[in-house]
């Protein structure tokens, strides 16, 4: 098979679909695999280090399209791109289609096989390809809370972990996911005062082990959520419904009931946010103020640490990138079901229920794909 790597044109976005050690395990299973020249500058890869491995290196995102037959890439295809993409070839990449119709249309429209990373499951459940992303959001949601709360950045001056003789910052961490838990570890971590909120008992009580007395959680309720919010210094909304648009849980008039320059972090902002006040930002632009409150809005924030986020993401994605060169996609996904669950859209059909119920879509099964 013909696998391409473009370079990724989202704003700041310095990850890459394949490091150098990813393309040469495709070329060592015998598929060809295309480079835009550049891509990899951003984890500090050269063009050369992808020819060692085997790597073609191609001058132009348009020969990538053109040519190969599975496009791999981090995040969503942009508009230029999505006009590239052609009938029966293979995008396998984070989508997040729920809050973005404009994307879902065009992904209709080209007739491609789309497999999206944020839906493909694992046996012992979760979702293993948008892990390692949510481990270094979470991670870095704080960094970026942080830093936020300074006050030539508009928050309130607080320093999370404060100083003896000064109590520290509150954190109200909103989920207990993958996303809250890496939160929560970082802001305990600094020495801050962390309450988790999650609606799952068991969630709670694994989170409650973990932490004993160095963080507190409580159920998610709207009372505790209207509480905990108030008193908090930096929010971090870290809630997943897999595949589907985040629920709106903190809404306009709340925000008046909390601290004048307290921080907002929505890490759910790919699925659409999960403050009614969020909207997304860039790296380049990060942050802006509503009602008195910084809200930082992110939709890359892992490609900050592009190295890192690179590599921890090849870890996962590899091994079905290489199934789906070595069988096809149809006989990977017959092959793995968990892997199945990341077809988002085929033949001009929406596969991923969530998609489809959220955009007002008709619905058709990933198993009509297969047995087609």
């Amino acid at each position: 098979m013909i696998v391409g790597c473009p370079k990724e044109i989202k704003n700041h976005e310095y990850r890459v679909g394949l490091t150098p050690e990813s393309a040469g395990e495709l070329v060592g299973h015998g598929h060809q695999v295309l480079i835009e020249t550049g891509a990899g500058l951003g984890i500090g890869s050269t063009d050369d280090d992808y020819r060692a491995a085997g790597a073609v290196i191609v001058e132009t995102a348009e020969e990538i399209f053109a040519t190969a037959e599975m496009v791999v890439k981090v995040k969503e295809p942009q508009a230029g791109e999505r006009k590239m993409l052609r009938e029966g070839q293979i995008l396998y990449t984070y989508l997040h289609l729920a809050p973005d119709p404009a994307q879902t249309a065009d992904l209709i429209a080209s007739g491609a096989t789309c497999i999206a990373y944020e839906t493909v499951t694992a046996a012992g459940g979760g979702l293993p390809l948008l892990k390692p992303m949510s481990q270094v959001a979470g991670r870095m949601s704080v960094q970026a809370g942080a830093s936020a709360l300074e006050k030539a950045h508009g928050g309130r001056g607080v320093l999370l972990g404060g100083v003896p003789g000064v109590m520290p910052g509150k954190v109200a961490v909103i989920g207990g996911g993958v996303v809250g838990f890496n939160a929560a570890q970082m802001a305990v971590g600094l020495g801050a005062d962390v309450t988790i909120l999650d609606r799952s008992p068991e969630v709670l009580e694994r989170l409650s082990h973990h932490f004993e007395s160095s963080a507190k959680t409580r159920f998610s309720n709207r009372a505790n959520l209207a509480e905990c919010v108030a008193e908090a210094d930096l929010v971090i909304g870290a809630v997943l419904v897999p595949g589907a648009a985040a629920p709106k849980l903190i809404n306009r008039a709340m925000l008046s009931t909390m601290k004048p320059g307290a921080v907002m972090v929505d890490v759910a902002i790919d699925q659409g946010g999960c403050f009614e006040t969020s909207k997304a930002t860039t790296h380049a632009d990060p942050i802006y103020t509503v009602d008195g409150i910084v809200h930082y809005c992110v939709a890359n924030m892992p490609g900050g640490v592009a190295r890192t986020s690179t590599y921890a993401l090849n870890n996962v994605t590899l091994p079905h990138a290489l199934s789906i060169a070595d069988r096809g996609w149809k006989g990977a996904l017959a092959a793995d079901p968990h892997l199945a669950n990341g077809l988002n859209v085929w033949n001009h059909k929406v596969t991923y229920e969530a998609v489809a119920r959220d955009l007002g879509l008709e619905y058709t099964p990933s198993g009509d794909a297969l047995a087609a």
